[in-house]
């Protein structure tokens, strides 16, 4: 089993990532996140079904999982959500932030329950700790579901993009940072063509998240970006076409 891997922590505050999968069950391998806040618990897209047992046992090496307050899910895929029941059972009083869009699908993920849910509005929410510290979950509606969040958490100036800045290529122990974007793009350009919704969507986003100060970017796939590599990521990502504006490629 992979160990985890702490992005940033001081006295009492940590951004974890939760370990890199070694078997490709799973189609695209994922990247699992937990923000601990004194001792205090948020999961961050805890990911599918085959990726469950790993995540846990990670999970639990960090926290008791009796302190994990809630589940943040940025958007319906099942490589996101689809062990949602799992958790559910696993974390019995975890809160469950997911888009009131996709709150009614959940049921076919095997939750009935919903009053753990907390369905989060379109133009976003925070997610507050015991002291009133909060994490700010951000729209990023159409990149690429038509409910999707991204999160910033102040303290480390770290923010969870869920599918945006995606790569489709697997982290290591040894490399889990983008060290060359002009070189990672080739691994980026065709989701992000085919899976993005329109630049329109893209530019709102980008206007969203410019009053954060931002040092890393942690997509839910491939490698993570430190300050500098985001930046050209940002200028790379502006004005790119996709989706709509490319329609006639793909028909």
């Amino acid at each position: 089993m992979s160990r985890s891997i702490v992005l940033f922590e001081n006295e009492n505050h940590k951004f974890i990532y939760l370990g890199i999968e070694k078997n490709n069950l799973e189609g695209i391998f994922t990247n699992q996140y937990l923000i601990i806040h004194n001792d205090e618990g948020i999961l961050l897209d805890p990911g599918g079904v085959h990726v469950f047992p790993r995540v846990l046992a990670n999970v639990s090496e960090n926290i008791n999982t009796e302190n994990i307050k809630a589940i943040f899910y940025t958007h319906q895929d099942p490589d996101v959500s689809s062990g949602v029941a799992l958790w559910n059972s696993t974390l019995e009083n975890a809160k469950i932030y997911i888009s009131g869009l996709w709150e009614r699908f959940l049921p076919h993920f095997g939750i009935f329950d919903n009053s753990l849910m907390q369905p989060i509005p379109d133009k976003g929410t925070k997610i507050t700790f015991s002291d009133g510290y909060s994490l700010e979950v951000i729209p990023a509606h159409f990149l690429h579901s038509l409910g999707n969040f991204v999160l910033y958490d102040p303290i480390s100036k770290i923010l969870f993009s869920g599918d945006i800045g995606v790569g489709v290529v697997q982290p290591s122990e040894e490399k889990i940072f983008v060290e060359n974007f002009d070189d990672y793009k080739r691994y980026m350009e065709g989701f992000h063509k085919r899976y993005m919704t329109s630049n329109i969507a893209i530019k709102k986003w980008i206007n969203a998240i410019s009053k954060y100060e931002i040092d890393m970017m942690l997509p839910q796939h491939g490698l993570l970006f430190r300050k500098k590599e985001f930046i050209k990521f940002l200028d790379w990502f502006k004005d790119l076409k996709c989706g709509i504006d490319i329609i006639n490629e793909i028909y």
